[in-house]
Order: C-alpha cells, then structure tokens, then sequence
C-alpha cells in the first residue's frame, strides 16, 4: 500500500477585528465590538469555502476591574465565550474544525469532558480544545484566586486534569446506547459503563459521563507552549501545535526537538501537527504588500499606557532600550524569544513592540500571493512546519485575500486539498481516533 502524501494543515486564527493593534482603525475593519454572530459566521464560512481544517478561537477570560487605564484606545468586546460561539458555529457550517479555548484553572474536569461531548456531537465530530493553564493577573482577580501553581505545576496539573478527561469520555463504550431492546425492556447493557473512580493530586472524582463517548473518541488536543515542560508536555497529550518561530532554522529546531520526544510516549510524527503562527500581508506586487503592512504599522497608537507583556513601559524612552525586566511565570518560552530577539538586534522600545507585540512571535510574509505561497511551501516541504495558524491582521479582508489568492496556488502546488475528504477534525488532519481502553475485543 503506498503510503498517503503530507498534506499541509491550515487553520485561522479569529479575533474581532484582526491580530494587527492597528488594524481596527483602518477602513474594511467592522469597528465597533458589540457581539455579532452573524460576523463570526461569514469569517468561518470563507474559512470552510478555503477547505481549511479548523477555525481556531482563543479566550483571554477574566479582566480585573483595577486595570482599566488603557481601556479607551483598546478595541474590547471582541468576542463571545469559545465554547459558545462554536455550538452555533457548529449549526452554519458542515466540514470545518472548531478550536475552543478553556483555561483549566477555572473549570473542573467533569464539567469540560461533558461540554466537549457534547459539542462533538453537535458538530458531528469536529470540535478541538486548546488546552491551557495560564493565570493571567486580571482572571487571578475575578475570580479570586490565591493558590497560584509556579509554571511547572501548571503542566502538571493540566495533565492529570486530561487524563482525568478522558477518563470520563471512555466511561461508555463505543455504540452503548445502538441497540435498545423494547421487547425485553433492557435500554443498555451495563457492562458497556466504566465508572471514573479517581482521586489524584489536584481531583477527587466519581462519576461517568451521562452522554454517549464523543464521535472523535476525543476531541483534539491543541496547545501552544515553547518552554522545555511546555515540548514535553506537547510530546504527551499535544495533537496541534500553536508554535512560533521567525526563522526556518528556529521552526527546524522545535519541530525536531518536540517531534523527536513523540516515542517514549508510543506516538508516531504524524500523531503531531505543528502549525507555527504565519501573519501575512498580501499585495498585486510586492511594493503594494509592503504598503499595506506600513500603514497598519502607522496606525499603532504609542500615545497611551505603555502594556508590555504585562509589564507598564510607560516613562520609559520609546527609543531607548528594553530595561531589564524579570522573567514572567507565563509564556517563558515566547519572553526568551523577544528578549533575545530585543538584545541580538538591538531594538529599542519602539522598534520591539512594532516588531513583535503586533504578532506575538510569529513569522510575518509581505509580498505577492504567488512568494506568499512559496514560503508556505517551503517551510512544509523542509518540515520547519506541518501547517500554519493563520494570524490576519485586518478581518474580514485578510483573509478572504488568502482564501481567493493564496489557497488555489497551495492546491496547484499539490500540498494542500482540492476538497474535503472526510467529515471530522480527526479525519481532516490524519489523526487516529483513539480507541476506548476499557472496550472489550
């Protein structure tokens, strides 16, 4: 059997007015943030039209009411709730994955596993967790947190939280509630349950879930973390990941080193899809690209409190030095990257937010649809990546400019998809779908 060829993965990123801080003041962008499903579903709808594998949605969930000095000149209300906003996105689309964010410091794991289900089954196997850990000074404060884990303890606790999950999805077999028998009355067979018995580090649970086990078995597992627990922890549970690297050679390097920990866990490569993020800037040349990224650059407004990484820069010369600064208990991975990007180039203030705050990290291409492509390809073919995340700075334009100008070059070069071949997320990416330990032979 001749074994199927590598195909590109591709996902979006979706925000209400797109990645780039300058973006919303720029004409094309909607504005204002009042919610409006009807926005959310179009940008979906022209991601599915694209055959990309998923929708991707983050959740930045809690803000404290002692921070608001930059409230006025930053764009708010610019989403709904993930877990939400995909049950109805679910309900207008067919094919497309659906990544929802949820923090494991503010859930518990009986309550995620049934949402999950749940929204499986409602999306007919195509839903995704971004599984994260962080606690973010404003989610501390809503909701009260005083026992605050140190980094490590975070991956800890969100690896007994997933296993705990899948506990809880594999309490009924596969098919349990396929063959009810009216005559004699009997609705299921009990031994197709497998009651969760856990008491662990961080959770005391007895329970089985009370929906059948998800269509995918699971729902994907994404996760974004570039710190040596956070490659680890990916090498375990990650089936996406949401990496960053500027550089081919920084791309090459996390791709070996995460993928290359796969096998002490009894994980193939292709169990692992690693989709760095990729800001693009489209133009019919490569001057007219360029001039669009410049005016998005103009538009970033440095006249306000100074937020960097959480740190308050204001008073601090703009064209002057990064000062030191002591490195956060979140996100030590991308700190180490700007840090050493601020020092090895030395960019002052000014030049560090322009370079890195409008992407966080991740690659940016300027140029043509047809040199937009070819790095794409690339980086694929010289495996610095599975796939992207797309990061649009301006929506809905950037990425209906892709979807018509990029995507059928990809499909011409023959590493992305004509159409969909399956009907699940799994199925989209190549993932297996994993068997319930507890189902007999």
């Amino acid at each position: 059997m001749t074994a199927a060829k590598r195909q590109l993965a591709l996902n979006v990123f979706l925000t209400r007015h797109g990645h780039h801080p300058g973006g919303w003041r720029l004409p094309g962008s909607p504005g204002g943030g009042n919610p409006d499903f009807n926005y959310w579903a179009n940008l979906v709808k022209t991601a599915e039209r694209g055959k990309f594998d998923a929708a991707f949605f983050a959740d930045f969930v809690g803000q404290s009411g002692d921070e608001v000095a930059d409230i006025e000149r930053s764009p708010r209300g610019q989403g709904f709730e993930p877990l939400t906003l995909t049950s109805a996105l679910a309900a207008v689309t067919s094919k497309i994955g659906l990544v929802a964010t949820v923090n494991i410091n503010y859930n518990e794991p009986y309550n995620v596993a049934r949402r999950f289900a749940s929204l499986d089954h409602l999306s007919g196997g195509r839903i995704a967790w971004n599984v994260i850990a962080s606690y973010a000074a404003g989610a501390i404060k809503t909701f009260g947190v005083d026992d605050v884990l140190e980094h490590d303890l975070r991956y800890e606790k969100a690896g007994e939280f997933i296993d705990l999950a899948k506990k809880i999805w594999d309490s009924w077999d596969d098919g349990a509630f396929d063959h009810p028998d009216k005559a004699s009355g009997k609705f299921l067979d009990a031994s197709s349950i497998h009651p969760v018995n856990h008491e662990g580090k961080y959770y005391k649970v007895n329970t089985y879930l009370d929906i059948a086990r998800p269509i995918q078995g699971y729902p994907v597992f994404v996760q974004a973390g570039n710190s040596d627990v956070g490659r680890e922890f990916a090498a375990k549970y990650a089936e996406v990941i949401y990496a960053s690297a500027q550089t081919l050679e920084a791309a090459q390097e996390f791709y070996n080193d995460v993928k290359g920990r796969l096998k002490k866990y009894g994980r193939e490569d292709d169990h692992l899809k690693i989709t760095p993020g990729l800001s693009y800037h489209l133009g019919g040349t490569e001057q007219e690209a360029h001039a669009k990224f410049d005016a998005l650059q103009e538009a970033v407004d440095l006249s306000g409190r100074i937020n960097f990484w959480g740190y308050d820069l204001t008073g601090y010369d703009l064209d002057g030095p990064l000062p030191d600064l002591p490195e956060p208990d979140t996100g030590r991975g991308r700190w180490k990257q700007i840090t050493d990007l601020a020092k090895a180039e030395k960019l002052t203030i000014r030049q560090l937010i322009l370079r890195y705050s409008v992407v966080r990290g991740h690659r940016v291409v300027i140029g043509t649809p047809e040199q937009i492509a070819d790095k794409i390809e690339d980086w694929f073919l010289q495996k610095g990546a599975d796939g992207f995340n797309l990061i649009p700075p301006l929506l809905p334009g950037s990425l209906d400019d892709f979807v018509d100008q990029v995507v059928p070059l990809l499909q011409k070069k023959g590493i992305f998809r004509q159409e969909y071949q399956t009907s699940t997320l799994r199925g989209h990416l190549g993932l297996p779908r994993p068997a319930n330990p507890y189902t007999k032979a």
